[in-house]
């Protein structure tokens, strides 16, 4: 906090930030990080800010610059990059619990298009398939964020639960899919919650679908 506020009373043209609050504790870190928002829109100066914590990154900034291996990834809003990541590397990193992804196969049955995993078939919005037409894509990866699947009696994926996560002010289920691979479900403290060993069926919101190329991990669509 010294050291900030030694370059602070410099009154620069701009700051240069890396991982300022990595030695702080939780919650100083916190705390910290308000004070430093609250600061950067008074002074109205502009700040380069590095750091691995992508909370920081989603709330500090106005813009968000993701990189892996010295190659930049994606550059937009942090809700942008939240809702359309670029490529599979920025839908994993950003997004706390992560993305969860499935791979699969398009196949096309009676007019539409259906991703065909190895626990159950996701259908398609025509949006979708014309993207993935277009980009001729013959293996896709499907994700879809914790809090985009929901517990459904007749939902098309098949899964235990795993482990359960009350968080207070929400609730994680770890749920195992027929091949083993865990899925997250983001649930609101309020709603009913499955024991853990039972089974439950998923089912996905189709308009909240992300879809990747599986050879190139990029974005198919807008």
């Amino acid at each position: 906090r010294v050291a900030l506020a030694r370059a602070i009373v410099r009154r620069p043209e701009a700051f240069l930030m890396d991982e300022p609050l990595s030695n702080l504790d939780a919650k100083l870190r916190i705390q910290t990080r308000t004070e430093l928002i609250e600061l950067q829109r008074r002074l109205e100066t502009t700040v380069v800010y590095v750091t691995h914590d992508q909370v920081e990154a989603m709330t500090m900034g106005q813009r968000i610059a993701i990189m892996k291996d010295g190659v930049l990834q994606q550059v937009a809003p942090p809700l942008e990059v939240y809702a359309r990541p670029a490529n599979l590397f920025v839908a994993g990193f950003i997004g706390t619990p992560p993305m969860n992804t499935l791979h699969g196969t398009p196949r096309v049955e009676d007019d539409t298009m259906v991703i065909e995993t190895s626990t159950g078939r996701i259908p398609l919005p025509p949006h979708h398939r014309a993207a993935v037409e277009a980009a001729g894509s013959t293996e896709v990866v499907v994700g879809v964020r914790p809090e985009q699947i929901e517990l459904s009696d007749d939902g098309p994926l098949p899964a235990r639960v795993s482990v359960v996560e009350a968080l207070g002010y929400e609730v994680h289920l770890i749920c195992r899919l027929v091949d083993g691979q865990p899925v997250t479900v983001r649930l609101p403290r309020d709603h009913p919650i499955p024991a853990e060993g039972s089974n439950v069926t998923l089912a996905t919101a189709i308009d909240h679908l992300h879809l990747f190329d599986a050879q190139t991990g990029a974005r198919i669509g807008s």
